[in-house]
């Protein structure tokens, strides 16, 4: 924000690790599964090398030769370092020599086992972890991920046991919980993240951030009257925090009131936050609300999404609202671009297929226009049977996303 209040793309990217993830499919906001695993890899790693001296003293004894064992912990330095950097794929080759030849058996397990979860590779992350479980060398960050990775697997009831083993273990611990809920949201478990949600918030009743979760959960389970109280519950449990202006700025979307969601999120940065999830509000805010390509207000939507793809590009609500704002202002090939990106990474997600339709319209694409409007269709109808029964404005909601 520059001396006349006016959005930049050159101030210093202040932004916390985790990042929340707001996809507009029927308003739900979700977590990519890219970004936890990030975040546990620069949380988590701390936690590790303090494990107990009884753990860090464990030491393969298979015979190896000094250079050996030098050689499996410079492999493993260099994987922690890929992990960290959030090259997951990248680490696991220089992970997998460090299993039994290091120190720290727990560091090289866990860390092995968080890179297999990050590349949706469930099962091998589920073997590592039962290693490190059955050689005694369980903590509530082992616990943690264990859940994710039985959620991945498809095995909810054995997830919601590891996730009650880890809230055991440090039950004052809010992200523990908020891993948990948001893998559940991933995997579609919704009835066990709301589980989850009651336990952390038992135990943690003045958390902000875990009051959101449980108001994202809601949304998913079509409770957008109860997802509304959540949320402003938000607001007064940490007033002027990034959560409480995501929840308010939410809040005035699912009201329709695009106007106010402009205004508040516009407060929010205007005040110092520079969350990326604020930015993207704001910038879906600013398309809402109606803003005129020529009114300096939309240089600012489009800086703030711009910034956020930048800093992540596989944020998919960020690309679909950005594609959107470009259409708007007839930067039809920019506006294809990065509304393919978000859908490529959120395929269920009607926006981009409705605003993509009308892209390859403008374009004198007809045949690809029809080919979105078909997905689109699917898409509607499957809300339509989804929602027939239910109360509340769900359709209204899902079509404004449109």
């Amino acid at each position: 924000m520059d001396d006349s209040g006016r959005i930049n793309n050159t101030s210093p990217r202040k932004f916390p690790v985790r990042i929340f993830i707001l996809r507009y499919m029927q308003f739900k906001a979700l977590t990519q599964n890219v970004f936890r695993p990030a975040f546990i890899a620069g949380v988590m790693l701390s936690a590790l090398f303090c494990a107990p001296p009884s753990i860090n003293a464990q030491r393969s004894q298979r015979g190896r030769s000094d250079d050996s064992a030098n050689s499996a912990e410079i492999e493993l330095q260099k994987g922690i370092a890929l992990t960290r950097d959030g090259k997951f794929q990248e680490a696991i080759p220089h992970l997998l020599p460090a299993q039994g030849q290091v120190t720290s058996q727990l560091a090289a397990g866990f860390n092995l086992a968080l890179c297999y979860v990050a590349t949706g590779q469930y099962k091998p992350a589920i073997d590592a972890l039962n290693d490190l479980r059955a050689h005694g060398q369980v903590n509530a960050e082992v616990e943690d991920l264990f859940a994710q990775a039985l959620l991945g697997n498809r095995q909810p009831t054995e997830a919601l046991a590891a996730a009650e083993r880890a809230a055991k273990i440090t039950p004052k611990d809010e992200k523990l919980y908020v891993h948990i809920v948001e893998g559940c949201m991933d995997n579609g478990y919704n009835d066990v993240g709301l589980k989850v949600v009651e336990i952390g918030q038992e135990h943690l009743p003045k958390s902000a951030r875990l009051a959101f979760e449980h108001a994202m959960l809601l949304v998913q389970l079509d409770q957008l009257d109860e997802a509304k109280l959540e949320l402003q519950k938000v607001t007064g449990l940490a007033p002027g925090s990034d959560v409480a202006y995501i929840a308010r700025v939410q809040k005035h979307l699912f009201d329709g009131d695009a106007v106010e969601a402009k205004r508040v999120a516009r407060e929010g940065i205007v005040k110092g936050s520079q969350h990326l999830m604020l930015l993207a509000l704001y910038g879906e805010a600013v398309i809402r609300a109606g803003v005129d390509p020529g009114d300096p207000e939309f240089a600012d939507a489009r800086a703030a999404l711009e910034h956020a793809v930048g800093v992540r590009p596989i944020y998919a609500s960020a690309q679909i609202s950005l594609g959107k704002l470009y259409l708007t202002e007839g930067r039809v090939d920019d506006a294809i671009a990065h509304l393919n990106e978000g859908r490529q990474m959120d395929p269920r997600n009607p926006a981009a297929y409705s605003n993509l339709a009308a892209a390859f319209r403008r374009n004198g694409n007809a045949q690809q226009a029809e080919e979105m409007l078909a997905v689109l269709a699917k898409l509607n109808q499957e809300q339509i049977e989804k929602t027939r029964s239910a109360p509340g404005d769900r359709k209204k909601n899902y079509q404004n996303q449109l």
